[in-house]
């Protein structure tokens, strides 16, 4: 099947360059572009937040020890917006690196993904809670329950439907809020996928990935999913972005890949320089690149080629 934005020329490779940004061990896990077009990144070992200005020297701002930073993101106010998983926190640190952190009401419910919504809110996933959550830049909370319990709501983003879309990794669904909390939920066919990473795609699609049955998922807005076989089912696909021209890009947490699906539907993987690196996040950069956050930290630049 070919979907809307296709690709004009076969991919035939890549080029990949890694840019250390943190000592072994520091955890780079999400990366976002930031309205200040530079790359910033989530530490989750270190407890820190780092900016890369592709061509220069990282910069990294310390939080408290163990904050456990995870997902991260720009927010409608001009800051960077993340989850403090371990802190039960929702933080926010401007481009000139102040950070705010806002205390979540319920110990332990672990957020994790959060994305900007249509409303000029934050949405955000409380993993253990089975909630969705929305805060305001000025930081109030408004909390939102899902109809089924140990579901751990994972990563979430804005559809172009005008609703939050978010994975629901042990209940393997996608699930849909609308901005008045309504909560839909479409099951994934494959049993024990294990839908982790999501984005929304120019089409109006949503891609997501499946870290459990080492596929990729595509839902519309009306519910129905496609999913497509990774060459390597053990491959642990764990982010997915699109590019410019609106193709899906992966991450293989578990064999050092990273992937796209082309126009015909067509997976294609390539594998990363350095062995062992565990790449989590991915998103498009400020200079059109796929950029992937790798645990062993470093930041990789993937180029696409074509014939």
């Amino acid at each position: 099947m070919r979907y809307a934005y296709g690709l004009e020329k076969p991919l035939s490779s890549v080029t990949i360059e890694e840019f250390p940004v943190a000592e072994p061990g520091a955890g780079p896990y999400a990366l976002v572009t930031g309205p200040d077009g530079a790359l910033w990144f989530t530490l989750v070992h270190q407890s820190g937040i780092g900016r890369l200005v592709p061509g220069a020297m990282p910069t990294v701002h310390r939080l408290e020890p163990d904050r456990g930073p995870t997902m991260i993101t720009s927010g409608p106010d001009g800051a960077l917006w993340f989850t403090e998983y371990r802190a039960d926190r929702i933080g926010r640190i401007t481009t000139d690196g102040v950070v705010t952190e806002f205390p979540l009401a319920t110990p332990g419910c672990g957020p994790y993904g959060i994305a900007a919504g249509p409303d000029g809110a934050l949405w955000f996933t409380a993993t253990a809670t089975d909630r969705i959550g929305r805060i305001t830049t000025d930081g109030r909370v408004t909390e939102f329950p899902l109809p089924t319990t140990g579901a751990f709501p994972s990563a979430i983003v804005a559809g172009g439907d005008g609703g939050m879309w978010f994975t629901l990794n042990q209940a393997n669904a996608v699930g849909r809020v609308g901005l008045d909390g309504a909560v839909t939920l479409h099951p994934v066919p494959t049993a024990a996928a294990a839908p982790v990473g999501i984005t929304a795609a120019p089409d109006g699609a949503l891609w997501f990935v499946e870290i459990g049955a080492g596929q990729l998922g595509r839902i519309r807005p009306g519910g129905e999913v496609e999913e497509f076989p990774l060459p390597d089912r053990t491959a642990r696909p764990h982010a997915v972005t699109t590019d410019r021209t609106g193709a899906p890009w992966f991450t293989e947490w578990g064999a050092n890949r990273v992937g796209t699906v082309t126009g015909d539907g067509t997976v294609v993987v390539h594998d990363l320089p350095t062995p062992g690196s565990e790449p989590h996040g991915i998103t498009c950069g400020p200079d059109g690149a796929l950029w992937v956050a790798l645990e062993s930290g470093a930041l990789a630049r993937v180029v696409p080629g074509h014939t």
